[in-house]
């Protein structure tokens, strides 16, 4: 089976659903997306390693397996997600140590929030994107779903995006750019990860 090179196109909340995020990868070579359901947890630690600007007080759990692994020499090579069953995706992380190669179970978004840190290219089989693979031209239009599950979306849900795709920010809109920066810090501080992205995402759009 032939394997399909994946990107991150972004993360999604639910104004809707408690605790319901979207992780969004982008087939490298085509147009299909392939969206999965995760928990906040892990959202919060794949938008942290996404924002290279902003650097937590403390290591979250993937960094200190990150630095468990540089101390012992253990390289994440690449991520493939290999199976899809009953709507929830299955992955492997594919180490390498001392040039012996090791496949590790692991779920999607884990998977996924260590392959960012190692900068290790994320892999799925073309059958699985043949069969959960969508056109998203809204991404607003997104399935109601338990984000233990990690599972495909398929059926409408809001999403709270505006039409480029973006988490909504109107409350920081209206901040003068001293203010976000404050607002940035104290959320860095509190580690409120995902109040910080979006500030960040708000100062940027300013300052470019």
């Amino acid at each position: 089976m032939s394997l399909v090179k994946l990107t991150i196109k972004g993360i999604s909340y639910s104004q809707t659903q408690n605790g319901a995020y979207a992780l969004i990868l982008n087939e490298v070579d085509g147009e299909r997306k392939l969206p999965i359901v995760i928990g906040a947890f892990e959202a919060q630690s794949i938008a942290i390693a996404l924002e290279k600007e902003i650097k937590p007080p403390r290591p979250l759990t993937h960094d200190l397996f990150k630095s468990f692994a540089d101390r012992f020499d253990i390289v994440v090579k690449q991520v493939i997600i290999h199976k899809l069953v009953d709507g929830v995706f299955y992955s492997s992380i594919i180490c390498e140590r001392d040039k012996i190669e090791e496949i590790i179970d692991a779920r999607t978004s884990d998977a996924i929030a260590l392959a960012l840190r190692f900068s290790a290219p994320i892999f799925t089989y073309k059958n699985i994107l043949d069969k959960a693979g969508i056109y998203l031209n809204n991404p607003t239009e997104l399935e109601n779903q338990n984000p233990d599950d990690e599972g495909v979306l398929s059926s409408p849900e809001t999403f709270g995006l505006d039409d480029e795709g973006n988490a909504s920010t109107d409350i920081y809109k209206s901040m003068s750019l001293s203010e976000l920066h404050e607002a940035l810090e104290k959320a860095v501080q509190n580690e409120d990860y995902e109040k910080a992205a979006k500030i960040r995402d708000e100062i940027s759009k300013r300052e470019s």
